[in-house]
């Protein structure tokens, strides 16, 4: 059995815990704001499996952040834990298998819960296909054949994802991909995501951007030092050895400037 009671601790809830659609919006929001969506583990080369008991571990008891594999494995093992009916289904991103995606089968409606979506949902919706929205952000559920996909809001980092039925094995491979190919955008750049009351917060290399409904605003960070203090004090991760990624950081923001300058210049002449 896993501690619940450590799990409420690290997000901060105090309220009753039942298998109801009270608990679950309580504990998805509490998550969200108090933990922290982050891949550096990748980029210090420490090996990730889908094992939520892993991702429990990490996230709980050592206070990290995680991605999707890890903060809904996490939250599935909760919510089993308290009784909820839960579904791990595989989604696709950029990547086939790249989403762990959470069903949960409540008073005969299915609600999806994912918060391990960067900045998705800071609340669980309804399986219900149509638009809807959140904390005033825009949001579209479409229906498959097979399965179904969320539209996500016009600021969002990625455009969405779709989820079909559980595929364990191919969750696996998929995870073991993203964190030591080349060409895998989790081993390209340093990626940290946290909710806000409204609207989240990211450092995607070293560019901090502030995201409410009414836009998004730019800051580049300075230094490695203004590198590990944000992430301290804006993310509420400890983590001085990141201090050594930032030459690498700095490097992919040149690249990235670069050829965005080229792209420009580019279509300026033609």
């Amino acid at each position: 059995m896993i501690d619940v009671s450590a799990y409420l601790d690290r997000v901060g809830h105090t309220g009753p815990v039942r298998p109801d659609f009270e608990t679950l919006r309580a504990l998805h929001r509490a998550h969200g704001l108090a933990i922290p969506y982050e891949n550096f583990d990748v980029q210090l080369k420490r090996p990730i499996t889908t094992d939520p008991r892993a991702a429990f571990e990490k996230i709980v008891n050592r206070k990290r952040g995680g991605w999707c594999y890890e903060m809904n494995g996490t939250f599935g093992l909760v919510l089993e834990a308290i009784g909820f009916k839960v579904t791990r289904l595989s989604g696709q991103g950029a990547e086939p298998d790249s989403h762990l995606v959470l069903n949960v089968d409540l008073d005969g409606q299915t609600y999806v819960a994912d918060v391990g979506f960067a900045d998705g949902p800071i609340e669980p919706y309804a399986l219900v296909e149509g638009p809807f929205s959140q904390g005033g952000f825009d949001y579209r559920l479409e229906f498959l054949e097979g399965g179904w996909r969320l539209h996500n809001h016009k600021f969002g980092a990625v455009p969405g994802f779709a989820a079909f039925g559980p595929d364990e094995p191919a969750m696996a491979a998929r995870c073991q991909w993203l964190q030591t190919a080349p060409e895998s955008a989790f081993v390209q750049n340093t990626t940290v995501f946290r909710r806000l009351p409204v609207g989240f917060i990211s450092l995607i290399g070293r560019t901090l951007r502030t995201i409410t409904p009414d836009g998004v605003a730019r800051e580049d960070i300075p230094s490695a030092d203004d590198y590990v203090a944000t992430l301290k004090d804006r993310f509420a991760l400890d983590l001085p050895e990141t201090a050594s990624l930032w030459p690498a950081i700095c490097e992919r923001h040149e690249h990235y400037l670069r050829e965005a300058e080229a792209r420009r210049a580019a279509k300026a002449a033609g």
